[in-house]
């Protein structure tokens, strides 16, 4: 008899990098569960993309600001379409602050998006694993979604950058918590997609400052979201997938670069 094909749920799911890794998983045999915010038109289509390729695809809406809606999550993928062996915790909040922009809203903001959500995704996971497959043969995967600039850190994104580090050390003790039900593991990318007002000259520009003269492609975080998603014996680690973007400092963020 046929197994089932495992399942993940995207976080954030709809546009950009989220889509490409839920394409990319769904290529890879897996069926998806695409969460969105507010991207409604466009997770209805991804749904679509991803069930001309022959996997069972669903959109479950969630605000990640809001803790009771993060709380029903990991249920509300499992009445849908089953629940998720792979969790990626990959949409995130991004806005520019600094130490002389700084409010305790928009730092509470980041963290609540980027790490206390992740959180309370895995630890529902968790429970949900215990609870209906304690015979599993392998342990769910939760992959969080971090940045290189945690190992190469300056001042810019002051808020974002403190909930990615949150979410790196949750990484850790998840890791330690979740076992041996759930695998915790990161996945640090580098300058991916042009972002907020950065041009295109900059975003090439930033890539061949990089140890490997280009820094991380789509394709190149999708394809490590699904080694990682395979790779039972990994957990409460990162993988850093920036050409080596980590390995040179730099005083402001990559996407400042513009020349």
């Amino acid at each position: 008899m046929n197994q089932p094909a495992p399942i993940a749920l995207v976080t954030g799911a709809a546009k950009r990098l989220g889509k490409h890794i839920a394409l990319t998983l769904a290529q890879n045999g897996w069926d998806i569960a695409v969460h969105y915010g507010r991207a409604q038109d466009e997770a209805k289509q991804l749904v679509q993309e991803i069930q001309v390729l022959g996997r069972r695809a669903c959109a479950v809406q969630a605000d990640l600001n809001d803790p009771k809606q993060v709380a029903c999550l990991i249920e509300r993928c499992r009445s849908e379409i089953g629940l998720p062996t792979c969790l990626v915790n990959n949409a995130s909040m991004f806005e520019y602050d600094d130490a002389n922009t700084f409010t305790a809203a928009t730092f509470q903001a980041h963290m609540q998006v980027n790490a206390a959500a992740p959180i309370a995704l895995a630890t529902a996971l968790h429970k949900a694993r215990c609870e209906f497959m304690q015979q599993a043969a392998n342990p769910a995967v939760i992959i969080n979604l971090l940045d290189q600039k945690l190992a190469n850190p300056n001042p810019d994104f002051l808020s974002y950058t403190l909930s990615k580090a949150a979410l790196h050390e949750a990484t850790r003790l998840l890791a330690q918590a979740l076992a041996p039900q759930c695998r915790v593991v990161g996945l640090a990318p580098g300058l991916t997609l042009v972002s907020g007002d950065q041009t295109e000259q900059g975003f090439q520009a930033a890539h061949r400052q990089t140890p490997l003269g280009k820094s991380s492609t789509p394709d190149d975080i999708a394809q490590a979201v699904v080694y990682l998603a395979h790779a039972h014996a990994i957990t409460g680690t990162t993988l850093f997938v920036d050409g080596g973007q980590h390995l040179k400092p730099s005083e402001r963020d990559v996407m400042f670069l513009t020349s």
